[in-house]
């Protein structure tokens, strides 16, 4: 270059390839702002136009690999932001632009704001997945900060109602964009959590242009959201877009409906889930009320055994059976005896001989009354030893009680009088002495 300039005669060629290459060292990349102006899209797919000011223009060309992003569709006259490098096109001498990334000059300023805001809050951890509340499993009032008047507020509406319907809703309303937007919005998102009145609140509007959203990337928002004192849930715009308070809140939801749905139990799940419950509840009733009767079966049978009647039945029935019991064996001792009578009495007659059988008659003469003494000596034992048990029986019977003075009060029904709180004024009762009842009536 320095030989070109001392005078070495070149070629155009050789001139703007060093042009060039001076535009390209000194200029790397650049931001311009100007007014689209003969755009041309032919069917290679590049993005021909010139961005041009008041007092200048320059040519630009945006190739198809980086034209097919573009949010926007170029038309003349509309002010963009370019960033690109500059270069020369050799064939014609001119210099021009070849583009990274095309938006217009509004969005584009404001796409800036939100990447460095977005980056700055991220460092101080207001986004970190570790501060995020989970939702309340069921919610019972929930405060929906949106426009009144949005098509945002009338689907969480219907969701909400769909899905269930005993949830409380608030609708807070609140500008969702224009001048003073966030400032509203925060001041009633910071009223909401303060008011201790609900469970959740849902921050949402419709969707929009970045611009338009704009109201919900307010640093002042995303703070207050992440300092609420219940969880938030943000559902702004549509699922493509982004703002602040979709990562400072707990949870952000693709749209309202979605946001409405993830707030809420499903209505059908919560019907089967308290039919389960309830007929859990039943057997465990049903199963307690067995166990229950049962006690009480085993207790009053526990109570039956104790009564003093049936203790006395329960005597008796052991007299009974022993008086059965000695009457038995009184009667095979007897059978016994009369066997062995018969048995001598065969001996005898087999051995018919006079003598012999006047001196067997005469033993048997004498051994006769001896049987029916020891049956006499054994009834006598057996009857001292009946009148031993009965006098046993007597001695714990209440019927000696009563005939050594003593009296047993009775209700009517035969229940027995144990303590005083047994009775009341005005009750009738009967005293049981040795020789029969005495009529009574309790007094004050």
């Amino acid at each position: 270059m320095n030989d070109a300039i001392t005078g070495e005669i070149l070629s155009p060629s050789q001139l703007n390839t060093l042009a060039r290459g001076l535009l390209e060292d000194t200029f790397p990349l650049v931001f311009v702002e100007g007014e689209l102006g003969n755009v041309s899209r032919p069917a290679s797919g590049h993005l021909y136009f010139t961005l041009k000011d008041a007092r200048a223009q320059v040519r630009c060309a945006l190739f198809r690999p980086k034209s097919q992003w573009l949010r926007f569709q170029p038309r003349d006259g509309m002010q963009v932001l370019a960033r690109g490098r500059v270069t020369l096109y050799e064939a014609r001498g001119d210099y021009q632009l070849i583009l990274d990334t095309l938006e217009e000059a509004g969005e584009g300023a404001l796409r800036r704001a939100f990447d460095q805001l977005k980056a700055r809050l991220q460092a101080e951890g207001l986004f970190d997945a570790a501060r995020k509340r989970a939702l309340p499993a069921f919610p019972r009032r929930l405060a929906v900060i949106t426009s009144p008047s949005g098509a945002a507020v009338r689907d969480v509406l219907s969701v909400l109602a769909r899905r269930f319907p005993l949830l409380e809703v608030d609708i807070l309303p609140v500008p969702v964009q224009g001048s003073g937007a966030a400032a509203q919005i925060t001041a009633m998102l910071q009223l909401a959590g303060t008011s201790g009145r609900y469970d959740a609140i849902l921050l949402t509007r419709g969707g929009g242009s970045l611009e338009d959203l704009w109201a919900f990337n307010d640093e002042a928002l995303a703070r207050a959201i992440a300092a609420a004192p219940v969880p938030v849930v943000s559902a702004v715009g549509h699922e493509t877009d982004f703002s602040l308070s979709d990562f400072a809140a707990d949870l952000r939801a693709p749209t309202p409906s979605a946001a409405a749905e993830l707030l809420t139990p499903e209505r059908a799940e919560l019907l089967g889930r308290t039919r389960q419950l309830q007929r859990h509840v039943d057997t465990h009733r049903l199963r307690a009320m067995q166990e229950r009767t049962q006690r009480v079966d085993r207790a009053g049978l526990r109570l039956q055994a104790l009564r003093p009647q049936a203790r006395l039945e329960a005597l008796r029935q052991r007299q009974q059976d022993a008086m059965r019991r000695l009457d038995a064996a009184m009667r095979n001792r007897l059978q016994q005896h009369q066997a062995l009578l018969r048995h001598v009495d065969a001996v005898l007659r087999a051995a018919a001989p006079g003598r012999r059988l006047q001196l067997l008659r005469q033993r048997l003469d004498a051994l006769r009354p001896r049987p029916q003494a020891a049956l006499a000596r054994r009834l006598q034992r057996d009857a001292l030893h009946l009148r031993g048990l009965a006098r046993s029986l007597e001695a714990v019977s209440p019927l000696a009680t009563i005939a050594r003075g003593y009296s047993i009060l009775q209700h009517p029904d035969g229940r027995v009088v144990r303590s005083v709180a047994d009775v009341a004024p005005g009750d009738r009762l009967d005293a049981r002495v040795r020789d029969g009842s005495i009529p009574l009536r309790v007094v004050d």
